[in-house]
Order: structure tokens, then sequence, then C-alpha cells
């Protein structure tokens, strides 16, 4: 018994994290553990510059200056942020060492911790083969050009995509519905346009990014769809979907939703976090990411933006008004210059 308890804590020691490991690790989450301190640093690391001064990231609390340095202190002795004087300001930034790491903090990590508390796990519909083979038929019927053999496949994909995600299983046979119709609309138009058999008559289509596709990029796509109308195609995906849109962008959504806007469902389905698909990027002729360049496929002929954006998921209710109004702007820049182009 003796022998095989020891041998089993040696295989154990072999899937651990080693001591020294786990001791650097565990100094810098420690560093982490403090709210002000992942403020600051998510502050920095969603700027538009990707630095900030001392005096900035005061204006998020009330606490004295001296406080606030010594938190920035805390944050750059374990290397997370580097600084530099410049005239009578010190800059913070992220340790370039350190920026994947943090983005995956703020964009996996943080908004999971924020969403999991008394959220119900997803478990997959009962009895739902023959409900698909419903959906698949009938986008056989609606997409001829598209193979049934094909529309099945897409149908089961597009239904287990949004199973993983997570979420509430109440409208998935809806959402699937919605889902696989999109992407076979896409897939037709990727091919359309690589063969060139649309010719120049097609409105450019846009597709917005970020990690969970709760938040940013389907506030992103709203703001756009509400500015252009049927004059732009709008898509938005994530990366890493989530199980739902955040809580404090879902009023958001509603306050610019069209319920008379085409291809779209219900309203209690009609916003919800997707997975990426390559069709998805291959159809769009603009690709805004938002904290996931690095998942998109770069394709010649395809313009790519990457907007430096806060998540909302973490953000205040001012937060998350601001970063509204910051999309805002961006949005209407990117269809200015769509017009232009246009034009």
């Amino acid at each position: 018994m003796t022998a095989l308890t020891t041998s089993g804590a040696r295989g154990l020691e072999s899937h651990a994290m080693g001591v020294d490991a786990a001791t650097a690790v565990a100094s810098t989450l420690k560093a982490l553990a403090e709210p002000l301190r992942l403020r600051m640093l998510s502050a920095v690391a969603t700027s538009s510059d990707g630095e900030l001064t001392v005096g900035e990231l005061a204006t998020l609390t009330d606490v004295s200056q001296p406080t606030v340095s010594h938190h920035l202190k805390v944050l750059r002795d374990v290397g997370l942020l580097t600084s530099d004087r410049r005239g009578t300001s010190v800059w913070y930034r992220i340790e370039p060492a350190y920026r994947g790491a943090v983005n995956t903090l703020l964009d996996r990590f943080a908004p999971a911790a924020v969403d999991v508390a008394g959220r119900a796990h997803l478990t997959a519909l009962e009895n739902v083969e023959p409900a698909l083979d419903r959906l698949a038929a009938s986008l056989a019927e609606r997409f001829p050009a598209t193979p049934r053999g094909e529309c099945v496949r897409v149908v089961r994909e597009s239904y287990t995509a949004l199973v993983r995600r997570g979420g509430e299983a109440t409208h998935l046979v809806t959402l699937t519905e919605h889902f696989a119709r999109q992407r076979i609309i896409d897939a037709e138009r990727a091919h359309a346009r690589e063969t060139g058999a649309d010719g120049a008559r097609r409105p450019p289509q846009v597709l917005f990014v970020c990690v969970a596709n709760a938040g940013r990029s389907q506030l992103a796509a709203a703001l756009l769809r509400h500015y252009a109308g049927d004059r732009v195609v709008v898509r938005s995906a994530g990366s890493a979907p989530a199980a739902d849109v955040h809580a404090g962008v879902r009023g958001l959504l509603a306050e610019l939703g069209d319920t008379t806007a085409a291809d779209e469902v219900d309203d209690v389905t009609r916003f919800y976090p997707k997975p990426l698909t390559d069709d998805a990027v291959r159809a769009a002729d603009v690709v805004v990411t938002m904290g996931c360049g690095d998942v998109c496929p770069v394709l010649p002929g395809t313009r790519y933006e990457d907007w430096m954006v806060g998540d909302p998921a973490l953000a205040s209710p001012a937060g998350v008004a601001a970063i509204r109004d910051e999309l805002d702007e961006r949005v209407r820049a990117l269809l200015a210059d769509l017009a232009t182009q246009a034009a």
C-alpha cells in the first residue's frame, strides 16, 4: 500500500506545477488580488496609446495619489508594468512580455469569474435530432445553391458550437437556425466574392470580433446596423463566445434594436454570442478586432482594424456608457470611410 501511495505521489508530482513556478505565480496573483490594481491594469491595457500617467489613473478612485502610486509600484515590482518619467509625469504601460497574459486575464478569465456565479451550465436538449433534421431540410429549400448535405453539416456544427458556449437551452434550436442560416449566407457570399460572381453591386460587409462576443463586438455591430441600415451587412463573432450577452450591454442593444431588420429572429434571441467562423471572415470586406487580433486569418483584399476598447463585462455603468460612446465615434468614422470609398 505504501509503495502504491508513493508511486501515485510521484505520478501526481509530474502533473503539478513546480514549487518555484507556483511561488512566482502566486506572488504575481497576490499583486493582482486588489480591485483597484485590477482596474488600473485594465485601464492601461486598453488605453488607446497603451500607456497612462499616474494622474490619469488617479481619476479611477477617491484615494490619494500617493496611494495610487503605491499600487502601481506593486504591479511594477512583480514585472506587470514598466514606467518612465517624461517631464513631470510618470507613464505606465504593460510589460511587453506580459501583454498576451494580461489580455488573456482581461478577455477570458475576468469575464468568466464575473459570470460564473449562479449561472447554470447548459445541457443539450433531449431528442433534438428531428428538430435539426427539419432545420437542415428547410435551409436546403431556401438555399438551393448549397447542397443538402452541406446544410446538414452546418446545422449540426452550429448546434454543437452553441451548446459548448453554455447558457440557457430554451432558445437553442431557434439560435441554431439563425446561426446556421447566417453561416450559409456568408459561405455563399464568400464564394461569390472569391470567384467574382457578385460583381460590384453588393454592399460592404463588416465583421466585428472580440473574445466573448458578449459586449464590445455586439455593441459595435448594433451601432453600425443602426446607422447604416441595409447599406452595410453587419456581423459579429467571438473567438471564445460566452454563454450570454453581458447584462450591462443588453439594455443598450435593445435601445439600438430594429425589429424590422431583415433576416433577424425574435427579440428574445436576436442578440446572442456566436463563434467565429472562417466563412464569416472570408465574406467580410472589413474585419474589426477588439482584443483578439491574432485569431482571425489574414486574407488578401480584406481590410483589418484593431480597436483598443475596454471590456463592458468588467466596467462600471459609467464605464459601459463611455465604451458605448467610444464605439459610437469609431463606428461613425468607419461608416463615413466606407461611404467615401463607395462614392
